[in-house]
């Protein structure tokens, strides 16, 4: 059976466990503050927990879904040779600002493929809501399958995530290399709001959380919306036109 790595025990991270497991592939789940405190997680999920090091050395696919500004963290040397799917954003007040990053220079992926040198990155899944990741997951041909966008610079390890893609749901489409995943990271066209039956009602929630963060008041999280899928086409349009939106243009940075 082969086996998914997953370095990250958040909302992306175990929504990709459960579609895997579902997918019949054996799931090894890790986080930064040791495998025991993943206990009732990988119970649950029907996964195994681990150390970073572990699941880098069992995956024969990876998934690292942690907050970007931990990426030095992430064991490169353990990571060398694989075939790593970077869910990774960048939100500068959670984060701390990265000069390179607000001024454009270099993308999110980049950046962590500096740290993973010895890896082969394709960025995704970092476009899409947890929620509608099971939600919007179809089985190959149906004809409702979204679409989600993938960038790399090596052709084979994209050819590789998008196959595995494909099994946890989606059909996929190349966005370029990792110099133009800025074309679905945060506010660009291509994310988030395309998968949701209300937009508007998400674009308001953000406002209303952009505010809140502002005031220090606690959000008043909006009820999860059912989503609506999002073809190849679709989405290839809306990579195509989007503008970039740097960390001074985006109403959460």
């Amino acid at each position: 059976m082969a086996t998914l790595g997953i370095i990250g025990a958040g909302a992306i991270g175990t929504r990709l466990a459960r579609q895997a497991i579902a997918a019949g592939i054996d799931v090894v789940l890790a986080n930064s503050r040791g495998p025991e405190t993943l206990t009732d997680i990988v119970a649950r999920l029907g996964a195994r927990a681990a150390t970073p090091e572990e699941a880098a050395r069992a995956g024969d696919w990876m998934v690292v879904s942690i907050p970007l500004g931990a990426y030095q963290q992430l064991p490169a040397a353990a990571l060398a040779g694989k075939v790593v799917l970077d869910t990774s954003n960048y939100y500068a007040t959670r984060d701390g600002h990265i000069p390179a990053l607000d001024a454009g220079e270099i993308t999110t992926s980049e950046l962590v493929q500096r740290h993973l040198a010895g890896a082969k990155l394709v960025k995704a899944f970092n476009n899409i809501s947890d929620h509608h990741i099971p939600a919007l997951a179809r089985p190959a041909g149906a004809a409702d399958r979204s679409a989600l966008p993938i960038a790399g610079d090596d052709p084979q390890a994209k050819a590789t995530a998008a196959a595995l893609i494909s099994r946890l749901g989606f059909d996929t489409v190349d966005a370029g290399p990792l110099s133009e995943s800025w074309r679905f990271e945060p506010e660009t066209d291509a994310y988030t709001l395309p998968y949701c039956a209300d937009p508007d009602a998400l674009w308001a929630a953000w406002k209303q959380l952009t505010e809140a963060l502002r005031t220090g008041t606690p959000p008043q999280m909006p009820a999860p919306d059912p989503g609506t899928p999002l073809t190849a086409n679709q989405l290839r349009k809306l990579i195509a036109g989007t503008p970039r939106k740097l960390t001074a243009d985006r109403l959460i940075a």
